[in-house]
């Protein structure tokens, strides 16, 4: 079932992201020259929660699209980091501001099992309570909202959160919550 890689050659190095051309064979003889492999760290989101069950989102300007959008406090897991929990709760401190509270792991998809290698890993943090101002990178520009579920909800519908490895993990929120 698995394809072999015949030949690789990488094209981009970078920081946050390495391109990979890859020559395969399909296991039914077929070749394909120029499948191209995206390799990204890992990444994290959380769905924050306030203790009076109010979402902490950030918006902020996604250059890819060039708009702003709301999405979940989120970024890319660090070799410093001990572990995802550690990038998770870094994050949501550095862009909102909030933290302590109760944590659980959430959620664990692929952005895209095609062409990514990476993984992203979605932590519920509820109970959290602002600590202090954000501290956020230069290339940071970025907002705290605090919504209700029905106005989170409502962001879903609309098409407000565009954002998909966010979009998943609220949707899967508001569904066991709905139980």
């Amino acid at each position: 079932m698995n394809w072999k890689i015949l030949k690789s050659n990488y094209l981009i190095h970078g920081k946050y992201l390495t391109v990979r051309k890859d020559q395969v064979e399909l296991p039914n003889g077929h070749q394909i020259d120029d499948y191209y492999i995206l390799e990204y760290p890992n990444w994290v989101t959380v769905i924050g929660l306030t203790k009076e069950e109010q979402f902490i989102m950030v918006r902020q300007y996604r250059h890819g699209l060039q708009k702003v959008f709301y999405e979940l406090c989120a970024g890319v897991h660090d070799a410093a980091d001990t572990d995802y929990l550690a990038t998770a709760k870094r994050e949501m401190l550095e862009e909102t501001g909030y933290g302590n509270g109760d944590w659980q792991a959430w959620m664990t998809c692929s952005p895209n099992p095609g062409t990514h290698t990476n993984m992203s890993y979605t932590f519920l943090a509820t109970n959290l309570e602002l600590l202090q101002e954000q501290q956020l990178d230069p290339g940071e520009d970025i907002s705290v909202h605090l919504f209700s579920k029905e106005e989170i909800k409502e962001l879903l519908m609309n098409n407000e959160i565009a954002q998909a490895m966010h979009a998943a993990p609220l949707w899967k929120y508001l569904e066991e919550e709905g139980r």
